[in-house]
């Protein structure tokens, strides 16, 4: 299996997978405040199945507990993630419900 690398790019507001330079996915947010909005998550057709999406999932809300950010997650993937994950149920901020 390909180790997948994850990278926040925030000047182009995304978290990037890639491995071996390709680039797998990404996960698109807006950031407001103390709040990150998880709005579009894409995995190239050819990553399907390999864990692109889980990876971009677990660091986007790893860096949001790190810096203490509320999430939204507007992405039907993300907030299907998290309800699969409820370690990071406590991330959603309560406007979302």
């Amino acid at each position: 299996m390909v180790e997948i690398q994850v990278a926040d790019v925030p000047t182009r507001h995304r978290f990037e997978a890639t491995a071996g330079g390709d680039l797998l996915g990404v996960a698109v947010y807006e950031r407001d405040a103390d709040v990150v909005v998880l709005t579009h998550t894409v995995v190239e057709p050819s990553a399907a199945g390999q864990g692109v999406g889980s990876a971009l999932a677990s660091a986007a809300l790893e860096a949001a507990r790190t810096e203490g950010l509320r999430v939204v997650p507007e992405c039907s993937f993300m907030a299907g993630w998290i309800d699969e994950h409820p370690e990071y149920a406590d991330l959603v901020d309560e406007r979302t419900d």
